[in-house]
């Protein structure tokens, strides 16, 4: 499950404490853009407590970038404590994904026009699970306008969903900066699940309950998805192919959506 995903400065041992009580399916330890220059190494010190306390949390850290002072260091720490995944920012070449030769999952930020560009080439590289949407940095290196229907960036958020559904990989769009407006938070969520996207990045543990409501499956989504497949298994004893309900016609490709609708709920009753 990966409705959301949490982002946590590692430089920030209050953040850091109070993660421990929250309930984001992904907690992110940020390395990169969330810590100062100068806040690296006790960053990385915070990163090598915090992941040694969070067993049984699914916890990714986001390194610095391979072509940075801090990115040598970061890759060798986690090299040794092995977390659930490792994230690479600003992901544009497949040879520095190769180069991490990890034994764990990568995480892949997008969030350059290269990277977009690139996504394809990027997503089918072996060891690689998720690709992240650096929605941020993106509208920048775009020289666009940041808009609350995030028009200037659907061409990519749509082609890297499309990447990632190609090659069977988990899709999260990126973080929304406005952590008083709930409201449009919300809508930003229906926007990315309406798109394709698994689940959202977050910055504001406020974020966490309405991403999951929109990205998980709801007491009626459940409920429709049993009667389809009651519906279905019926036509299909029947020697029929399709069936209908409400009016709707009932394919394979409709039964395929229900039974995910149902893992997704059989796997939040587990955790």
């Amino acid at each position: 499950m990966h409705r959301s995903a949490l982002y946590v400065p590692a430089d920030n041992t209050r953040a850091l404490e109070k993660a421990r009580i929250l309930t984001p399916d992904v907690l992110i330890l940020d390395l990169e853009d969330g810590v100062a220059p100068e806040h690296k190494t006790r960053a990385r010190e915070n990163v090598r407590e915090a992941l040694a306390s969070l067993h049984g949390r699914r916890v990714v850290v986001r390194m610095n970038g391979l072509d940075t002072p801090w990115g040598d260091d970061d890759l060798q720490l986690l090299l040794e404590l092995g977390p659930h995944a490792i994230m690479l920012p600003k992901a544009e070449k497949v040879e520095d994904v190769r180069s991490l030769s990890v034994s764990v999952p990568v995480w892949l930020t997008i969030e350059t026009p290269l990277g977009v560009l690139r996504a394809e080439e990027l997503a089918r590289e072996r060891g690689v699970a998720c690709l992240v949407m650096g929605t941020s940095d993106l509208v920048t290196d775009l020289r666009a306008k940041a808009a609350p229907n995030r028009e200037a960036l659907l061409y990519a958020l749509s082609h890297v969903v499309l990447v990632a559904r190609a090659y069977g990989r988990v899709v999260l769009d990126g973080v929304s900066l406005d952590v008083q407006d709930m409201q449009g938070f919300e809508a930003q969520c229906q926007q990315g699940r309406a798109l394709g996207f698994d689940g959202k990045t977050l910055i504001h543990p406020s974020q966490i309950e309405p991403c999951h409501r929109v990205f998980g499956p709801t007491e009626d989504d459940v409920g429709r998805a049993h009667e389809l497949l009651a519906v279905w298994k019926e036509a299909r004893a029947g020697g029929k192919s399709v069936a209908v309900l409400h009016g709707r016609l009932v394919e394979n490709l409709h039964a395929a959506e229900a039974r995910e609708v149902l893992r997704l709920a059989e796997e939040l009753e587990r955790n």
